[in-house]
């Protein structure tokens, strides 16, 4: 235990008459004060401000039941990240599998699973909450992740979803340094509810089928709800949209893959001109009975590169089934017990194009069984009559890639299973005049995955069958391979003996207890001093277990060794809220809260975090607010323990020449400094990067201010053209201190050829031929990270007229600052305006909606803006037609608009039949290109797809 951070439970004692909302989820059914408001989660001071929309002391966002189904969307992750909030984050866009590999993270690829990002701090610092309860971390069978996946949740058992965009770790422990989502489920439903859904996209694919069954009954002393969800996503291929078609728009195969179908073959040889051949067969060519050479062979240009990009996916299968349940009983009129159940299922597959194979001293593989190989003279399809070889004291063999598009596309199936179990007691009681109220709580929540991979090989396997054949013969089920007779020639035995079916497993487990109680204490001059306190456990266990192969290091994908780990936690917060100023002079009220937690991990010892805020009701008008909050981020299991993994990254050499031919941009004498030969060439746009945890991480801190303001004018209420109109801004600022995360790779190469620095290269190293064959690019803590902005929101109600009722929602946010530096001061590339690593931060983000209502008939209109972006065009790009300067590098794209429409009309049939038909992105806007996104032309994170108008139909039968 750290002795600095125990002197920090000194701290709490002497500041525990602090700052309060109520515990986490107990409160939910627990009579409120007249003045109050009453939220599932938090129970905050009601305001006087007449119906504003937002009524809290923290900006808290609130997207209903209606609010959810005018999106057409039917997940829950889909729907979070288009807030204007919002950062970039995992969703089912991204076919990570077997394209992006492990994240520094030790959080895997996160295959099929679906995250939310605030304030573009990431999603492993948004902490979800179930019910005021924390949520289990994903699962996707590549690691021990730190996020969570809202695809384990079913959209069909949530009532709303509140959004709390301040930093809170006071209020809620870990995690919740940029905000907290809080999912309420259904809860008070009498009857039965069966909804249909179907949906397409405007070119024909990507078909959504689902249906949703509820019932449930309420009675005087209990409720039960009962739901079950069927979501089935189909896919939408890269082939099928021009921009994703090939690796970079614009340039055909040109940057595409050197690991052909026809196969390239560099190796040192006196019978080429300057000693070097480089060498493939012709396109589509086939040699069933041998190549010959030199006649068979050509020049390798890149005219014979292959294009990966076809087989990729734009938009990836999921299938959801969930079942969800929980029952309430009223034992007296002052307790109340609870259980709840959740299962689900999410099936997910992800798609890759056959897997290439990189061979020799160039191979950049980090594998030994690719890089140290001797391919014999004496194996029967070695046509050059010599032995290749990247072993021994004279290697000739540079590199062999060969693509077996024999063995067709490499598919991920992920099966990800969700358990959750809750129970818990809540109750009040009375003591003189004033009420007090309890609860305790208790939750278990497991996320396990399972994930087979078809289409990999087996590098130890490969090496053998291309070696002595003498030693193939004597190897049980070894049959000589032949990677030079191009398209064909692998044969079914061969794929036999070299491909198998990978299947890897993870696993997450969260067990937590809360207890909380809050009341009023007694009466101050100006109103009742409230209080809430509470104590909370939480015990955390995670596992990754790859397939026997892969932890042998035979595994020719990307390649990663097992994690295991686990750690508990011990809270304790107070919390209070002091009125010092009733109405008079000064205006309606003044209210002071203060907030403290005490957290003890066993991982690192303890830690305190406190909240200050301020609500001023200035009239009924008018209300002024401000919080300061200090934070925290415990490192995760995959943080902490995560084993080396690989990552194959999208990124530029400065010291080779770029795959279009481009010349290097890195000083001459610093690269030769580093090993690098003139002339040496970068053979593909992916570099493989080992990633892993660091045990002697320290945990993040963060600072977090927010002020601002609600006007709902009396002017704009009750009259002719308006009913209300509620006005809101707030100003937020984020610093983080330490965050866990590795320096960007490109920036650490870029750091390393112009420095030369052993802080950046002492991780890389380079072949004989100037390559890279390993890059170190490990977890740390992080200099710093500053972000701030504004939101600014209007809600506006029209009065009610023969042509119906409308309502304006316009939400607003811009960024005007993100700063990250590393630990020794590097800049990270990351700044508002900028496209940078698959993610964006736009300056400028913004949602309206029009909704109406007229009798059985309701209908809206909402417009989604993104304003423009930049990006810089690696060097493989510059010759893009979509590279808007070649000279300077630098690409704009442009600010992107989206309409969506909706109309519903609601049949008198039973107890309701809402029929309700969409077009979501009406006009079907592109995404701008993007040169340097790693896969399919564009930024999956921030934009729809591609051809993305999308066409929908809901039936929804009350009985």
């Amino acid at each position: 235990m750290k002795p600095s951070r125990r002197h920090a439970l000194a701290k709490a004692i002497q500041l525990s008459l602090l700052v309060a909302l109520p515990g986490l989820a107990a409160a939910q059914d627990a009579a409120p004060r007249k003045d109050a408001t009453t939220l599932d989660t938090v129970q905050v001071t009601g305001t006087r401000i007449k119906k504003a929309e937002i009524e809290s002391q923290v900006p808290v966002q609130t997207l209903s039941r209606d609010d959810i189904e005018r999106t057409g969307l039917t997940s829950l992750a889909d729907i979070v990240q288009e807030l204007t909030g919002a950062g970039s984050a995992l969703n089912t866009k991204f076919n990570s599998s077997g394209n992006f590999g492990f994240s520094p993270n030790g959080d895997g690829i996160g295959a099929g699973s679906a995250q939310v990002d605030l304030r573009h701090l990431g999603p492993k610092r948004v902490l979800v909450l179930v019910d005021g309860m924390r949520w289990v971390n994903e699962s996707s069978a590549s690691g021990v992740g730190a996020a969570t996946d809202l695809n384990t949740i079913p959209l069909a058992i949530v009532e709303r979803i509140e959004i709390l965009e301040d930093g809170a770790s006071s209020l809620y422990g870990s995690d919740a340094i940029a905000g907290v989502v809080n999912i309420i489920t259904r809860r008070n439903f009498d009857g039965g509810q069966i909804s249909l859904n179907y949906g397409q996209y405007g070119k024909g694919d990507g078909q959504l089928q689902g249906v949703d069954l509820a019932w449930g009954f309420n009675t005087d002393r209990a409720n039960l709800f009962l739901g079950l969800s069927y979501v089935d996503q189909d896919p939408v291929y890269s082939k099928d949209r021009g921009v994703a078609a090939f690796p970079v728009p614009g340039l055909g195969v040109e940057t595409g893959s050197s690991a052909t179908p026809n196969g390239r073959f560099i190796f040192t040889d006196p019978r080429c001109a300057g000693g070097t051949c480089n060498l493939t067969t012709p396109n589509g060519t086939s040699y069933p009975n041998g190549v010959r050479y030199p006649q068979d062979f050509i020049p390798f240009t890149g005219a014979n590169r292959y294009n990966f990009a076809r087989e990729n996916m734009l938009l990836t299968p999921s299938k959801r089934t969930g079942a969800f349940g929980q029952f309430r009983y009223h034992f007296t009129d002052n307790v109340q017990g609870y259980v709840k159940a959740l299962y689900n299922r999410r099936e997910s597959v992800n798609q890759a194009a056959p897997e290439p194979i990189f061979l020799g001293l160039d191979a950049g593989t980090g594998n030994p069984w690719s890089e140290r190989v001797t391919i014999s003279r004496l194996n029967p399809y070695n046509p050059f009559g010599i032995d290749l070889t990247s072993e021994g004291a004279n290697p000739n063999l540079i590199t062999l890639a060969r693509r077996p598009v024999e063995g067709g596309p490499r598919i991920f199936e992920q099966k990800v299973d969700t358990q959750y179990v809750a129970g818990g007691l809540e109750g009040s009681f009375d003591a003189g005049d004033r009420t007090f109220f309890w609860d305790v709580n208790a939750a278990y929540s497991r996320n396990k995955a399972d994930q087979t991979n078809r289409g990999s090989y087996n590098i130890r396997n490969i090496n053998i069958a291309l070696g002595d054949p003498a030693v193939c013969a004597a190897t049980p089920g070894c049959v000589p391979l032949n990677l030079f007779g191009g398209p064909g020639t692998i044969t079914p035995q061969m794929l036999s003996w070299i491909s198998p079916v990978v299947r890897d497993r993870s696993e997450q487990k969260l067990k937590t207890f809360t207890a909380n109680f809050s009341g009023d204490l007694f009466n101050l001059w100006a109103g009742p001093l409230s209080f809430a306190a509470g104590y909370e456990y939480r015990k955390y266990e995670g596992s990754y277990s790859p397939d026997p192969i892969t932890v042998a290091g035979y595994y020719n994908g990307t390649q990663s060794l097992p994690t295991s780990g686990s750690y508990d936690v011990n809270e304790a917060y107070v919390e209070l809220n002091l009125p010092l100023i009733k109405e008079g002079s000064f205006g309606k009220s003044l209210d002071l809260s203060l907030a403290g937690r005490y957290s003890d991990y066993s991982t690192f010892g303890g830690q305190f975090t406190p909240k200050y805020g301020l609500r001023w009701q200035v009239a009924d008008e008018f209300l002024l607010r401000t919080t300061y909050a200090e934070g925290f981020r415990a490192p995760s299991i995959g943080e902490l323990y995560g084993s080396a993994s690989r990552a194959d990254l999208q990124l530029s050499d400065p010291c080779l020449i770029s795959i279009t031919g481009a010349p290097p941009t890195g000083n001459r004498a610093n690269c030769a400094a580093l090993g690098v030969p003139a002339g040496a060439a970068q053979a593909n746009s992916q570099i493989s990067v080992q990633t892993g945890g660091n045990k002697d991480l320290d945990p993040e801190t963060a600072r977090s201010f927010t002020a601002g303001f609600v006007y709902s004018p009396a002017w704009a209420a009750g009259v002719p053209w308006s009913e209300k109109f509620d006005f809101e801004v707030t100003y937020y600022r984020h610093s983080l201190e330490g965050a866990v995360q590795a320096i960007d790779a490109q920036t650490q190469l870029n750091l390393c050829v112009q420095t030369l620095d052993p802080l950046y290269c002492g991780g890389i190293t380079r072949s004989s031929v100037g390559g890279i064959s390993s890059f170190e690019n490990k977890l740390t803590n992080l200099g710093s990270i500053k972000t701030s902005g504004w939101d600014v929101d209007f809600f506006w109600t029209l009065p009610e007229t023969s042509l119906g009722q409308f309502k304006l929602a316009w939400q607003n946010t811009w960024v005007t600052q993100y700063d990250a530096l590393g630990a020794a001061g590097q800049v990270q590339p990351r700044r508002p305006g900028v496209e940078v690593n698959d993610s964006a931060i736009p300056e400028w983000t913004s949602n309206a909606t029009l909704s109406w209502k007229r009798n059985a008939w309701n209908g809206s209109w909402t417009i989604r803006h993104i304003s423009e972006l930049t990006e810089t065009c690696q060097a493989s790009a510059l010759d893009s037609p979509y590279c808007d300067n070649h000279v300077t590098g630098e690409n704009k794209l442009s600010p992107t608009t989206y309409h969506d429409l909706q109309l519903g009309y609601r049949f008198e049939l039973l107890k309701g039949l809402q029929v309700t038909g969409g077009v979501n992105n009406v006009f079907d806007k592109d995404p701008p290109v993007c040169l340097s996104c790693s896969l399919n032309g564009y930024d999956a994170s921030t934009y729809d797809i591609p051809g993305g108008r999308f066409f929908y139909v809901r039936a929804d039968l009350r009985f």
